[in-house]
């Protein structure tokens, strides 16, 4: 059986740590004796996800520029520097097979070093809209799998290959699962079930939305669970006393939260929005506008404009929730065309299609 030496690069939020791990697992079951390194930004929630998850990481002392003039700017530079040698020593060190890159500030400087170094590489962007690592990479790169179609716009277009992004397995035949769900949260079988996602750490904006809107969802017979996140819990777990309110800082069983829900609301970033296409739930997206590029719109549009979600943005939660979600409810019509179409955008095969991209990179 063959043994390869695999590094992956990708960090500093969840959509880039868990495809990286995802594609890593796929990797490990088709060539259990490979070594895989991971590599990550010091100080980001990767060096502790990826050893949770089984695999040795170092850090690069890398991180994004800012949109105003700080300190941490002036550094930039710097940072860099010290990354691209810190990555010419870990690649001289580890003597890869193959570098896979997914994302976030780290992934830079490794592999703009190993394809200098004439070692096969490939990137995995998540994103409708690239971010700048990406774009700049993917001149260099062997390969660029994406998630959405019409990105030749960004990068070169023989190497481009629609995979979709890795996503939980887990949410494969939710149906067989929705009485489970309904135990596991010892949900009313008469009411319907809306569930909020905010992100690991969540969401101010749509924290304080389902708070104001608690008598309002009540009035419609929803019962919610509602996902606070870890810098939230405190501010929000006292609303699980009210009845039909579940507040959960961490939902352990997503694939239980999903199975349950007949409606999502939710951010819109791309690993999130790929699971949502799996699950095939009407879906409110709310993007995040704090993110780079204004990565979430775009993520959120790409398939609202497929009339497969709704999108609300923040500024118009006041003037358009109550209306949008109400008309929401009460359609089944509408209810089956989002339901439907988001079903449409799912690519199921994506972690094992990324896989087989870079075992051809590996048997060349």
């Amino acid at each position: 059986m063959k043994a390869y030496k695999i590094i992956l690069s990708g960090g500093g939020t969840g959509g880039h740590i868990y495809p990286a791990i995802a594609v890593a697992n796929e990797l490990k079951a088709r060539f259990p004796k490979s070594e895989f390194l991971f590599v990550g930004a010091k100080d980001k929630m990767e060096m502790q996800k990826v050893p949770q998850a089984g695999y040795a990481i170092k850090g690069l002392w890398i991180s994004g520029i800012q949109r105003r003039l700080t300190l941490k700017n002036l550094l930039f530079p710097l940072k860099l520097v010290v990354s691209l040698l810190k990555s010419m020593d870990i690649v001289n060190a580890f003597k890869p097979d193959v570098v896979i890159g997914t994302g976030g500030f780290a992934s830079g400087p490794l592999l703009l070093v190993a394809a200098m170094k004439g070692v096969p590489t490939l990137i995995q962007e998540q994103n409708s809209f690239p971010g700048i690592t990406n774009k700049l990479l993917s001149k260099k790169v062997n390969k660029v799998c994406v998630a959405y179609e019409g990105l030749e716009r960004f990068f070169p277009k023989d190497k481009l290959i629609l995979t979709g992004n890795p996503v939980r397995q887990d949410l494969l035949d939710l149906d067989q699962k929705s009485a489970e769900a309904q135990a596991y949260f010892n949900l009313d079988p008469n009411k319907k079930t809306l569930l909020v996602l905010g992100g690991s750490l969540g969401s101010r904006r749509m924290n304080e939305l389902i708070e104001s809107k608690l008598d309002f969802l009540d009035g419609l017979e929803v019962q919610t669970i509602w996902q606070c996140g870890d810098l939230y819990s405190k501010d929000y777990q006292h609303f699980s006393i009210f009845e039909g309110v579940q507040v959960h800082t961490f939902l352990n069983r997503m694939d239980l939260a999903y199975a349950a829900a007949d409606i999502v609301i939710s951010r819109a970033g791309a690993s999130s929005v790929s699971e949502l296409c799996l699950v095939g739930k009407p879906v409110i997206f709310i993007p995040s506008p704090n993110v780079s590029d204004d990565h979430q719109t775009k993520n959120a549009l790409a398939v609202s404009e497929k009339k497969a979600a709704i999108l609300i943005s923040e500024k118009d939660l006041e003037s358009n929730f109550e209306i949008q979600f109400s008309d929401l409810m009460a359609s089944d019509s509408q209810q089956i065309e989002l339901s439907t179409n988001i079903k449409k955008l799912a690519l199921k095969q994506a972690t094992q299609t990324i896989a087989d991209e870079i075992e051809k990179l590996l048997n060349k």
